[in-house]
Formats: C-alpha cells, sequence, structure tokens
C-alpha cells in the first residue's frame, strides 16, 4: 500500500495495534483501495465525431378532423286555409228564407215557402264555404340540413433521425430526436480488463 492511497483513505500506523486492529486495518483498506480503483475504472470523455448520414425516419398517422357538412334542399310546405267563417251560411239562410216568404201567397204557405228557402239558403251557403276552404297552396321553401362527418387523412410524422457516425475507424449508428449536423458529441467511456 502507498502513502497516497494511506491518505485518500485517512489510514496511518499511529494507533494500529493487535490483531483486531490489523483486521480492521485491513477491511477499511480494502474498501478504499475499492472505490479508488473503481472510479479508476469507469473513467469517461466527450468527444467530436464526424457523421457520416442523418436519414429521416417518418410515420404514416391517420388522422380525423370532424368537419359539418351542409346540403340545401328544397322542400314542398303545403298550407291550407283554415277560414271555418259561418257568414256564407248566415246569409244564405236568412236571404234564402226571405225569398221564401215572398213566394207564398197567404200566411201558411209563406211559413212553409220561408223554411224551404232556409233550407235551400243553408244547403247553398254550406257549398260557398267549403269552396272557399279548400284553397289550399303549395310553397317551396329551402331548408339547411347539417350533419357532422369525420374526416381522416394521412399525414407523416417524424420519429427522428438515423445516423450513422465515424468513431476511431469504426462505424456505429443511432436514432436522434434531431438532425446532428456534420457533427455529433458521443461519451467514451474507458475501462480496463482484468
Amino acid at each position: 500500500m502507498t502513502n497516497s492511497t494511506r491518505k485518500q483513505c485517512g489510514i496511518n500506523d499511529i494507533g494500529v495495534f493487535g490483531r483486531q486492529k490489523s483486521v480492521i486495518k485491513g477491511s477499511i483498506l480494502g474498501l478504499c483501495l475499492l472505490v479508488v480503483s473503481g472510479t479508476a475504472l469507469a473513467q469517461s470523455s466527450y468527444e467530436s465525431v464526424a457523421v457520416i448520414s442523418a436519414q429521416p425516419v417518418y410515420q404514416p398517422t391517420r388522422i380525423e378532423t370532424p368537419q359539418e357538412r351542409c346540403v340545401e334542399e328544397r322542400v314542398v310546405i303545403e298550407r291550407r286555409n283554415q277560414q271555418a267563417s259561418g257568414t256564407p251560411i248566415i246569409v244564405s239562410t236568412i236571404i234564402g228564407g226571405a225569398l221564401g216568404n215572398a213566394v207564398g201567397n197567404n200566411k201558411s204557405s209563406r211559413r212553409v215557402g220561408a223554411v224551404l228557402g232556409a233550407v235551400l239558403g243553408n244547403s247553398v251557403g254550406r257549398d260557398i264555404a267549403r269552396q272557399s276552404q279548400s284553397s289550399d297552396t303549395r310553397e317551396y321553401q329551402t331548408v339547411e340540413r347539417c350533419e357532422t362527418v369525420f374526416v381522416s387523412h394521412e399525414e407523416e410524422r417524424l420519429l427522428g433521425y438515423d445516423v450513422i457516425y465515424e468513431f476511431n475507424g469504426q462505424q456505429y449508428s443511432v436514432r436522434t430526436e434531431q438532425d446532428p449536423g456534420s457533427q455529433m458529441k458521443v461519451r467514451v467511456e474507458v475501462q480496463p480488463v482484468f
């Protein structure tokens, strides 16, 4: 054991007596040598190396996006005139009754004429009311109908770069996230072989 190793481990010759103390001294010394030699075993440094090639690597990816699609349609709208007015029926009943009353000669024939005229006038009034109600109209209106559809397309996404570089006359390859350019740094570890 050299003096520099003893200084690194904090061991000196003062106060070491007996067999137990020499065992402790040997254990501490062995542990210190292991720690000191462990740092000497794994030495690393960084060096710049030449990049031979860097090829981008893409992966096709399917992407779906929602879109609203609208179509204009022409729609038929039917409208019914719901004018249920009783005026034509009432007026025609009164006119028919008056005419029937005017046709009769005596009191009883006037009554019969008025009743028959009123019934006939009521019938004519209903026909007039039906004709005015049945005037349906058809209209065309443009209506916009929309729906959401998913449109898919493929897109190539960059995964990284397959890089080939040269170190000490040998070629190595690695995948990186970014294009390294013409030079890149590598960590070099040196370990002795026993």
